[in-house]
């Protein structure tokens, strides 16, 4: 959503005032210039308490604030309003709030029926990919109460909520599904990172591996990490002692996952773990080419000589 804002305050227009014609010549100083006497005095006061009576009153900060917490839960945020500005009219003369809120990222709030709303997350990443590609670009009004602009501290909170199971390094919105659904990126610090999801209430996480082998893209997480990942999920099985260089999802059955892993100076392996990550089987490399189509990462072994059979 792409707010239209006028300038702060309730955008007003008047029609030109003008006051009635003196009857008499105003009189002027020796430099020619007009002196404000009792009549013109008088006429200017009038002209001013005619103004202010048509021009409403702006509405009071509790004002605000109950407009806000009614528009916000109108837009089922689930927001506890702690914070509300009045930004502005739009031409269709909805008004438009910035509200904080006891938890979670704040929002922008269009009072349109329904109101629509847009959390203060996805507006700075809308914002940092814009102006990533365009620096001059126009990105559109943004949050700016202080307790919206740590954008990054809302992601980490995220994280910790889908159960991501590391130090956050780095976080980006990723996208919003056709569901509303809004996907984020999570980066860890030194290990494989996450994309995280939250629909109906509750998040899901699926590991850079798995993002990968879907024709995803992890950008904060490096091939490196992906297979250290691996590595620890072989701890404990046959497969242990495999220095994983390469790592890389094969697919799913009803038995399990199928992983690829390349160890360094040693044949390859197939592992087939469950949904907790336990290692479950372990097929060398130069046994299981049929198991889904066999190891890629690993070179296979070279074909032995034909021999020619001697006819007696």
């Amino acid at each position: 959503m792409k707010l239209r804002l006028f300038a702060a305050g309730l955008a007003l227009s008047f029609g030109v005032l003008s006051a009635a014609p003196l009857a008499m010549a105003q009189a002027r100083d020796e430099n020619g210039r007009p002196i404000a006497t009792e009549g013109t005095t008088r006429a200017g006061q009038s002209r001013q308490r005619r103004q202010q009576q048509q021009r409403p009153a702006a509405p009071s900060p509790e004002q605000i604030m109950a407009a806000a917490q009614e528009q916000a839960t109108l837009a089922q945020t689930g927001c506890q309003v702690t914070e509300a500005k009045l930004l502005g009219t739009t031409t269709e003369q909805t008004s438009v709030y910035e509200i904080a809120c006891a938890a979670g990222p704040g929002y922008m709030i269009e009072s349109k029926t329904p109101p629509q709303a847009v959390d203060c997350v996805v507006l700075a990443s809308s914002a940092e990919k814009i102006r990533a590609s365009d620096p001059e670009a126009e990105v559109g009004s943004q949050c700016s109460l202080p307790a919206n602009t740590d954008t990054q501290k809302f992601l980490r909170e995220y994280a910790e909520q889908a159960g991501v199971p590391c130090t956050v390094d780095q976080a980006a919105v990723l996208g919003t599904a056709n569901d509303g659904a809004i996907t984020y990126e999570i980066g860890c610090a030194d290990q494989a990172g996450y994309w995280i999801r939250k629909s109906g209430g509750s998040w899901t996480k699926t590991d850079c591996l798995q993002v990968v082998a879907e024709n995803g893209t992890c950008a904060f997480t490096t091939p490196t990490e992906n297979a250290a990942l691996l590595k620890s999920w072989l701890a404990g099985s046959e497969a242990a002692n495999c220095d994983v260089t390469e790592a890389r999802l094969m697919g799913r059955n009803d038995n399990g996952m199928f992983y690829e892993a390349k160890c360094a100076g040693a044949d390859g392996v197939i592992a087939r773990l469950n949904a907790e990550h336990a290692v479950q089987q372990i097929y060398p490399c130069a046994t299981a080419q049929r198991i889904g189509g066999g190891c890629t990462l690993t070179p296979a072994p070279a074909a032995a000589p034909a021999t020619t059979e001697q006819q007696p």
